[in-house]
């Protein structure tokens, strides 16, 4: 009793103390909405997001290069996907859907895809190395809609329908962080799925999720890899926040799901994995914190935010949301 009570102690202590972190607000009073986010090191950083927009910094957020895409003032940028402080690829949504890179800090883009289709939308982007990556998009004639590239985003090629999961009715992607796909080994991708059913989808194989589903506004909005089985997948319902369940994790590749025993605080967008056991949560509702792969969640800000990414060769965190809101974690 005495060995559980002071574990118990202790246990308390690092979680306050790893949950007293901050967070640093490092633009705002905006009017715009930042879904896209990519961050190369600790140091460079892109976001992307509505009214054509893209924004970059190279000193860790102190100061900004913003930029509107000339021809596309219109689009609405969703996902990034930042190489350097000189190469990165943003996707626009929806009817034409657009895929635009940059190779030179973002003084003129080229636009590498085209898609007019009569109900196309676009809803994330991953790439595996710099040369291969993926978009998905919500389904067309009832299949789910891919595309990939393996030249490094200068061209991209639909994949075969007949190999895309078939979708079902009111199912489809939310384009609310650019993380609904990710790699879940270095040569396969998977994504999650709401509306009227929730889905994580590996191929063509789809795993029911036992999220809060069955409206257009509910179901797993992101998803985040620790490794080849050990997953969190978040959501909810954007327009009831503290509507649940909205969080579930899997430790061995989604045999099974496990809820929570204390959920993150209401409707989530986007999920990162950290380090070690740690993950980083955010949406509407605010930011959490998990320590312990996702079995509690606790608060560490009220702040909306849209997406949060860690830098993919540094220990950064950084945020993006409406308002041209980005934020910075305070890592002790």
């Amino acid at each position: 009793m005495c060995r559980q009570i002071i574990f118990s102690i202790l246990f308390l202590m690092f979680y306050s103390g790893i949950t007293a972190q901050t967070l640093t607000e490092l633009n705002k009073d905006g009017e715009l909405s930042l879904r896209g986010l990519s961050v190369v090191d600790d140091n460079v950083l892109w976001v992307s997001g509505s009214k054509g927009s893209v924004g970059k910094s190279t000193d860790g957020g102190k100061t900004w290069k913003w930029m509107h895409v000339k021809g596309y003032e219109n689009a609405d940028f969703r996902d990034i996907e930042a190489f350097s402080k000189n190469t990165a690829i943003i996707m626009s949504i929806a009817e034409p859907a657009y895929i635009l890179k940059t190779t030179n800090g973002g003084k003129s883009w080229k636009k590498v895809y085209e898609n007019k289709t009569s109900g196309i939308f676009l809803d994330a982007m991953e790439f595996s190395d710099p040369q291969t990556g993926y978009v998905v998009g919500d389904p067309i004639d009832g299949r789910f809609f891919i595309v990939k590239t393996t030249d490094g985003g200068n061209s991209w090629k639909a994949v075969d329908a007949a190999l895309c999961a078939k979708s079902d009715s009111a199912e489809a992607c939310f384009a609310s962080s650019g993380t609904n796909i990710r790699m879940i080994t270095k040569e396969q991708c998977a994504y999650v799925s709401g509306g009227s059913v929730s889905n994580l989808i590996i191929r063509s194989d789809k795993i029911r999720l036992p999220l809060l589903q069955g409206k257009n506004s509910t179901g797993a909005n992101s998803f985040a890899v620790k490794d080849s089985i050990t997953f969190i997948v978040v959501g909810g319902d954007f327009t009831d926040l503290p509507a649940m369940p909205n969080c579930v994790f899997t430790l061995n590749g989604g045999k099974t799901w496990n809820f929570p025993a204390k959920s993150p605080s209401g409707y989530k967008s986007c999920v990162e994995y950290i380090s070690g056991n740690t993950w980083i949560s955010c949406g509407l509702s605010g930011i959490d914190i998990s320590i312990d792969n996702g079995l509690n969640w606790k608060q560490i800000s009220k702040e909306s935010y849209h997406a949060c990414r860690k830098a993919k060769n540094g220990r950064a965190v950084y945020f993006s949301g409406n308002k041209s809101r980005i934020g910075k974690l305070n890592l002790e």
